[in-house]
């Protein structure tokens, strides 16, 4: 509610200085004023559909259509006014002054419009992350600043665009001056780009220098991705996973692994079901796909690699909640992309661990196939 009122004052201020910098009795008091009303009525309108998301659909879509006819209503009323200017060539040249402050102001206050909105709506939006369920609060950590010095930057551009069409809009008794070089504000502008681009790089080495470095004490899982599907191999007993190659892979043995290889007869093979994980313990995620890119992705887990074939890549994180998530593929890979999806259970060892005894191993299934 603070936000929406934040927003809605930010909103109200920029009308204010609209109206207040619009002249008396010119041509564009009107259609500044009707500009304004329906700039507000869009903005209104997107704070709707922001408030209401997805859980009111119909109040969302309502919002939307006010938002377009607003922006609509806004291009309409400029055409008209810059129409009827054109038009009228027996205008005084007090009367065409007054008539370009009326448009400047209006473009001005536009664009004070648009970034309050902008800025408004980004805070009020409902599309937000989901709840983190991992580790991984640091990468949440650098979007946000990423946001914050991106925010800045863009409502100094459009205060500095405002101020700009307000100041210096064109006269025919003055001409503009040029300067192709200003070695001191290039001084500047490149200072400061570097400080803010520095600012955005530096919180993300330090993240992905901890996304690569995996505790010692991790589970190695492996995910096998094809299209357009996932399939999922835990260690056994032995806690070592078996090696494969994508040479070996058959109806029989899916995953490719070496059947000289005693380490992975135990090993836990799971198709067409959902991965269970121990809430709480490091998990190694090894990344293979035996087709074209995949990618594996659990939004809540904050943590994402691309699955590159003839390839092992990987990432790791740390369950910290209890739950049911999705796990899409997060790469285009085909016509069936929209559909290649899965479930990931974090459950307490006890749990967890009943569930892994109940799953069929390497060994069985090579049993199975010499039946």
């Amino acid at each position: 509610m603070t936000v929406a009122l934040i927003g809605y004052i930010l909103i109200l201020l920029a009308l204010c200085i609209g109206f207040c910098t619009i002249g008396r009795g010119s041509r564009g008091t009107r259609y500044a004023v009707l500009g304004s009303v329906a700039g507000a009525i869009g903005l209104g309108g997107l704070f709707v559909a922001a408030g209401s998301g997805p859980q009111s659909p119909r109040l969302h879509d309502a919002g939307l259509a006010l938002f377009a006819v607003g922006v609509l209503a806004n291009f309409y009323l400029l055409k008209r006014y810059f129409d009827e200017v054109e038009g009228d060539r027996h205008v005084s040249a007090l009367r065409r002054r007054a008539a370009g402050r009326a448009t400047k102001n209006m473009v001005a206050l536009a664009i004070i419009l648009v970034g309050a909105g902008t800025v408004g709506f980004h805070f009020l939006s409902p599309w937000w992350w989901t709840p983190i369920a991992s580790n991984w609060g640091y990468v949440d950590d650098t979007i946000i600043v990423t946001f914050w010095i991106t925010g800045v930057v863009f409502v100094a551009i459009v205060l500095f665009m405002a101020y700009c069409v307000f100041r210096y809009w064109h006269r025919d008794d003055r001409r503009a001056a040029y300067e192709p070089e200003n070695k001191k504000l290039e001084w500047w502008l490149t200072g400061l780009t570097a400080v803010g681009v520095a600012g955005m790089l530096t919180p993300g080495l330090f993240v992905w220098n901890q996304f690569v470095t995996v505790p010692e004490d991790a589970t190695e899982v492996e995910v096998l991705a094809r299209q357009w599907e996932f399939a999922f191999r835990l260690p056994g007993k032995d806690g070592v996973l078996g090696t494969s190659d994508a040479r070996n892979i058959t109806p029989e043995n899916p995953f490719g692994l070496n059947r000289s290889d005693p380490r992975g007869h135990d090993d836990v093979l799971i198709e067409g079901a959902e991965l269970h994980l121990p809430i709480n313990k490091p998990v190694k995620v090894l990344l293979r796909s035996i087709d074209v890119l995949h990618n594996f992705y659990v939004p809540e887990f904050r943590a994402k690699m691309d699955m590159v074939p003839g390839m092992i890549t990987y990432y790791w994180f740390t369950p910290t909640r209890t739950g049911t998530f999705d796990a899409l593929c997060f790469e285009l890979c085909g016509i069936g992309h929209y559909a290649m999806r899965v479930k990931v259970v974090v459950e307490d060892d006890g749990k967890y661990q009943a569930w892994l005894t109940q799953q069929p191993t390497f060994a069985r299934m090579l049993a199975q196939a010499a039946e």
